[in-house]
């Protein structure tokens, strides 16, 4: 908690660690990130942060109305900002990230991944293939197109 209190300092000083004591030493530096550095670092907005933050998926400290972010925190994000990337919902991502252990193997945890992962894999190549047959219609149809209307007479046109 001590973290936290010196976190609030630095917000409220607005500068990083003051020497005054042994608790604002560096080794304290970068523990906690606020919601907007937080943001620009990972390229998301707040909104997204409170949203994830009401879904259960991060879990910010507060020091009265000052979010403040940890490593744990961040690397949560981080792996929330992958399983939205390749897909996953964030049900799903909860569900990943709440059977996190962290002095554990997370046996259980890399078995739901891989589970999920699979059927995440069987998804897309459903979807690209999908995808792949819609560009070849279109090919197919600009072809066709443009064949007629390469045929087409210039005073029709004009009508």
């Amino acid at each position: 908690m001590t973290n936290i209190a010196v976190a609030v300092e630095k917000t409220a000083e607005g500068n990083d660690f003051p020497e005054q004591s042994p608790e604002h030493a560096p080794e304290h530096a970068g523990e906690y990130t606020r919601i907007g550095e937080m943001a620009r670092e990972f390229g998301v907005t707040l909104r997204a942060l409170r949203f994830y933050e009401d879904k259960g998926l991060l879990r910010p400290e507060r020091a009265g109305t000052t979010r403040l972010y940890s490593r744990t925190d961040k690397l949560r994000l981080q792996h929330i900002l992958l399983g939205r990337k390749i897909g996953f919902s964030l049900n799903d991502i909860k569900e990943v990230l709440d059977l996190h252990e962290p002095d554990g193997g997370n046996v259980k945890q890399l078995q739901l991944v891989l589970k999920k992962s699979e059927r995440q894999m069987v998804r897309l190549e459903k979807q690209r293939a999908s995808i792949d047959d819609a560009i070849n219609e279109l090919k197919t149809l600009i072809g066709e197109v443009s064949t007629r209307l390469d045929g087409a007479s210039p005073l029709r046109d004009a009508g």
